[in-house]
């Protein structure tokens, strides 16, 4: 443990050295218009135990990302590199878990504050002031019962907030004896605190968007038995008309990887962690490329400029150039 310590404080500067991991696979000439051909995959910090739920602060101008396992969240930037932004994150000890995981997703709202998926508190909790940590709680049950533990969220232009709750963050998942929901749900919180689920019937939910249009709602199911990302219409009262946006099974046969986060670019294309890296699909489902990061690759984010796609791949955080 404390080697390994010793290695990830190593690892809290920029790395001196350019390095590169992987390739993109071009399946269609399409995909040469949102990535350049002379693109490489760059590892920009390393050490980490498992990295997840990017996203861009255009206050920081940096992107912010968990460490799961290790309870922390990290920034990274081109000036100063790779630090710690806080820690312990995710898992206090308030509240009932066995495995103690940080957290998971993290997205922005409209006024600029973080909201973190507390993995191991099961709650979502709001920071409204990046510079000093302040944190409070967002939403922390459902019907008097505690969340099995917050994934990935999105907000749409209204203020509400759209989030997963699948079993991961419970040390026996399903058969957890702490488990209080017996579903693994898809959830909506109005901006008036009003908090509905939409979805009961996903095994795995994992990562959520919504298209730009807003009529889309796209979420990721990580199941080894039924890889897949669903496509809902979204209405007034919910959702509606489900179908199967894109079916993983024959990728995940020869590929490492499950369907997890999953971002929309403003072209319209989905670009999804899930089998072989961060597969490019069109709003039709077709597959016209994949970042193929070698390792197992669990969310992705744009920065504020669309420049770039930051990808937490296991223990590397990386990107790649996008146009």
């Amino acid at each position: 443990m404390i080697l390994k310590f010793i290695i990830l404080l190593l690892n809290l500067t920029s790395i001196s050295q350019e390095k590169y991991i992987g390739s993109v696979e071009r399946l269609s000439p399409e995909i040469n218009n949102l990535i350049d051909k002379n693109s490489k995959i760059e590892i920009i910090a390393e050490g980490f135990e498992w990295s997840e739920g990017p996203i861009w602060s255009t206050e920081l101008n940096s992107v912010l990302f968990s460490d799961v396992p290790e309870n922390v969240i990290y920034t990274w930037n081109e000036d100063k590199g790779l630090n710690v932004f806080t820690k312990p994150i995710g898992y206090s000890g308030e509240v009932p878990n066995l495995k103690k995981a940080g957290t998971n997703g993290l997205t922005i709202d409209s006024d600029g504050n973080l909201i973190i998926c507390m993995h191991g508190d099961r709650k979502i909790a709001i920071m409204e002031d990046l510079n000093i940590n302040k944190m409070s709680t967002l939403v922390g049950n459902f019907k008097d019962n505690l969340f099995n533990s917050p994934n990935d969220l999105v907000y749409d232009s209204e203020g509400n907030l759209f989030f997963t709750d699948p079993p991961y963050g419970l040390l026996e998942g399903d058969d957890d004896k702490l488990k209080e929901i017996p579903f693994n749900g898809v959830y909506k919180l109005s901006p008036d605190g009003n908090v509905e689920v939409l979805i009961k019937n996903l095994t795995r939910p994992n990562g959520i968007s919504i298209s730009n249009d807003e009529k889309t709602l796209y979420v990721a199911n990580s199941d080894n038995n039924n890889p897949i990302i669903m496509r809902y219409d979204l209405t007034e009262n919910g959702v509606k008309n489900p179908k199967v946006f894109f079916d993983g099974k024959e990728l995940a046969k020869k590929d490492v990887g499950l369907f997890d986060g999953l971002k929309v670019h403003p072209t319209g294309n989905i670009f999804a962690t899930g089998p072989g890296g961060v597969l490019v699909i069109k709003e039709n489902g077709e597959h016209i490329g994949t970042i193929r990061t070698e390792v197992r690759t669990a969310n992705c984010a744009f920065d504020n400029k669309f420049e770039y796609l930051y990808m937490t791949s296991d223990m590397f955080l990386t990107r790649i150039k996008i146009l």
